[in-house]
């Protein structure tokens, strides 16, 4: 293991693409040439090291973001070498929170893309969560051995569907229409690997006449992109002065960190050719924790703080995954932004406000684990032990607080009964439950108030059916699961004002007063439910007012009229009144609960639906029979897209989510099985009314 290295020679990345792009076989290969494993394990063979769950062996599909720290020098002779924590991400949209909060604490991005397939639905959805976080990205187009794969239109598609600016700084070179090797456009020189010790050896040899003038051409697009906006380096081009290859790699490498370019690379990750040269790409282009933006947080007082990544200042890190492991319990992956911390010492929670001793401090590798003292600013590691924290949370040093920005976590949008066989089971399976959200938080659980049963939430089809598989495999359980089931929301399409809630009870004793008036109001699209003080001159004392505000989050969270959650309204306390004596936290619970509900009730109250952005992909001889049935699903068709290089059509389309169960088997059926879809959340709109009386 390399010791002492700066945190200038850090790389946090994450890989990400649609699924079967060849992500984890990418990272195998990874593992295998920067030395840490001495064996590729290969993903048709259910042995990659980065899915290591039973789960994803079997389904070969990545489920949960895996980590692992490796280390590369770009030149082997003065040993400069990098740290790379390097995060595996799923490629199914049902496990996307999994890239979300993986993207939260990366600092760079290696894109994957088939160059048969381009730029695919989960690659689109992938490319906007990184700009979101403002994560820089270089693109790398896999299985370029491939029948049909095509570098250059790749490029093409990424430009168009993405608005990427991407910058080839490798091209492929074929021989007698076979992949054979990548021309390195800043060294112009072909590369070429042996077949022998799995793509171990390579040779650089001179660029056959046949590619010279394509190499020429793309190698004056990579400089001019470089160039851009540099006037020194302008007068030198224009005046045809040589510029070095170092000034190419700073210059292109600034603009890679600034998100004006990706540099694009190519190779086919299974034949072991070019991942050498994306662990050079990674190291020369993407930023270390130096070169991005501090991150951000609040005090106590709720002021903004900037949190400088400097070991000299005090420690705090971000909790942004919960694993629980069998053997060592709950492990708590966190993204150390400032200081360090060595384990013995304690940290503090500023999320809820605790301490706790750090036990042990690991550096992961898949499932396997290794012990360190220390961790600094910069790195990547887990936490065995800490019972207070969980994802989201921040941690940090005794004499330091700070709350760092939480992760965003999409609400779930399909649910199920979860019935145990063995009534004994009953108590544990809550437990169980429990440690579940606290791995996912996009998995939700709750009883259901009238039937009794154990709902379960997730974020589609696949997720659930995952998560029910390792409750029963972890922990020998019988289960019964019933059938998927919409999550609807709750809202109202009226204002409502001056709506009274009065709670007053006099029994011999301390009596009961608790009185509010407020005002409902509808509000915009995913905005939830907001709560407004506008108490004046003390008719409501301040002591009752967090009461209130708790109140109304519960009643939103179990429903009003059919027991789904609210949302869209803006619940406003306008007045009331209080008794000197008799007045109390629960008094005004439960008033404030009764206008909340009675307000409700009066503004026109109707459902809110899950919508869902589905990609069909399905040969053209099928195009008008699936679109018909996508009409009939209530589906808004958006556009009709021409699939990368097949005789295929996309179909994107807006569909309600209650129409999509069972729709893998309808759509076999209607492209005699060569039909595939994908789906992910968009948006929640109103049930029209003639399906409202079906649903309630």
């Amino acid at each position: 293991m390399k010791k002492n290295i700066k945190v200038n020679n850090f790389r946090n990345i994450g890989i990400s693409a649609h699924i079967d792009a060849g992500k984890t076989t990418t990272t195998e290969r990874i593992l295998f040439y920067t030395g840490v494993n001495h064996k590729i394990g290969e993903v048709h063979e259910g042995k990659a090291t980065m899915d290591w769950m039973d789960q994803e062996q079997e389904r070969g599909i990545t489920i949960t973001s895996a980590a692992t720290t490796v280390f590369w020098s770009v030149s082997k002779k003065n040993k400069n070498f990098y740290k790379i924590n390097i995060i595996d991400t799923p490629g199914h949209v049902d496990f996307t929170v999994e890239v979300e909060r993986s993207m939260r604490v990366i600092d760079g991005v290696c894109m994957l893309y088939c160059s048969v397939g381009g730029v695919q639905p989960q690659s689109e959805t992938v490319w906007k969560q990184s700009v979101k976080y403002g994560v820089s990205k270089i693109i790398f187009v896999n299985k370029m051995d491939r029948i049909g794969s095509d570098f250059y239109k790749v490029y093409y598609d990424l430009k168009k569907k993405l608005n990427a600016n991407p910058v080839p700084i490798y091209i492929p070179y074929f021989f007698n229409n076979n992949f054979y090797g990548i021309i390195d456009l800043i060294n112009f020189k072909l590369i070429v690997w042996k077949e022998e010790n799995n793509g171990m050896l390579f040779d650089f040899l001179k660029i056959p006449e046949d590619y010279i003038e394509i190499s020429n051409k793309w190698k004056n697009n990579l400089i001019e992109n470089a160039i851009l906006d540099n006037d020194a380096f302008i007068e030198k081009y224009l005046n045809d002065k040589f510029i070095l290859n170092d000034d190419i790699l700073l210059l292109l490498r600034k603009k890679t960190i600034e998100n004006k370019i990706q540099p694009m690379l190519c190779g086919t990750s299974l034949k072991n050719k070019g991942v050498q040269c994306l662990l050079d790409s990674i190291v020369n282009f993407l930023p270390s924790p130096l070169d991005v933006d501090p991150a951000t947080g609040y005090d106590f007082l709720g002021k903004k703080i900037i949190v400088q990544p400097l070991e000299s200042e005090k420690f705090s890190a971000l909790a942004f995954k919960v694993v629980n492991d069998p053997f060592i319990g709950q492990l708590i992956f966190f993204r150390v932004y400032s200081g360090k911390i060595s384990t013995g010492e304690f940290i503090f929670n500023s999320t809820k406000n605790k301490k706790e001793r750090l036990g042990r401090v690991l550096r992961i590798h898949a499932n396997r684990k290794e012990d360190i003292k220390c961790v600094s600013v910069g790195d990547i590691a887990a936490a065995a032990g800490l019972k207070t924290f969980y994802t989201g949370d921040t941690l940090n040093s005794l004499d330091n607080f700070v709350i760092l920005e939480k992760i965003f976590f999409p609400d779930p949008v399909i649910s199920q009964s979860l019935i145990i066989k063995n009534k004994s089971d009953e108590e544990k399976i809550f437990t169980i439950l429990e440690k579940l959200n606290h791995e996912d938080p996009s998995f939700k659980f709750k009883v259901d108030n009238e039937s009794k049963e154990i709902i379960i939430s997730g974020m589609g089809e696949l997720h659930l059916e995952v998560l029910v598989e390792k409750i029963r495999r972890e922990n020998n359980l019988e289960l019964i699961i019933g059938k998927p089931k919409v999550s609807y929301r709750e809202t109202i399409k009226k204002n409502i004002n001056n709506v009274e809630g009065k709670y007053i009870r006099q029994s011999g004793g301390r009596g009961q007063y608790g009185h509010v008036v407020i005002n409902l109001n509808p509000a915009p699209k995913g905005s939830g439910v907001k709560f407004i003080n506008n108490i004046k001159g003390g008719v409501i004392p301040k002591e009752y007012i967090a009461a209130i505000k708790k109140s109304v989050e519960d009643t939103a969270k179990i429903g009003i009229l059919w027991g789904y959650p609210i949302s869209d309204v803006v619940v406003d306390l306008v007045d009331g009144s209080y008794h000197d004596v008799d007045s109390s936290e629960n008094a005004f619970k439960i008033a404030s609960s009764i206008a909340f509900k009675e307000a409700f009730k009066k503004a026109s109250p109707t459902l809110l639906e899950p919508i869902m952005l589905v990609h069909t992909e399905v040969p053209s001889e099928s195009l008008g029979v699936v679109i018909s049935n996508l009409s009939s699903k209530r589906g808004e068709l958006i556009s009709i897209e021409d699939v990368f290089l097949n005789d295929y059509k996309i179909i994107k389309s807006n569909i309600p989510l209650s129409e999509m169960f069972n729709y893998s088997t309808i759509l076999r059926s209607l492209t005699k099985g060569r039909g595939t879809y994908s789906m992910s959340f968009n948006f929640y709109f109103e049930v029209p009314q003639n399906i409202l009386k079906s649903v309630i």
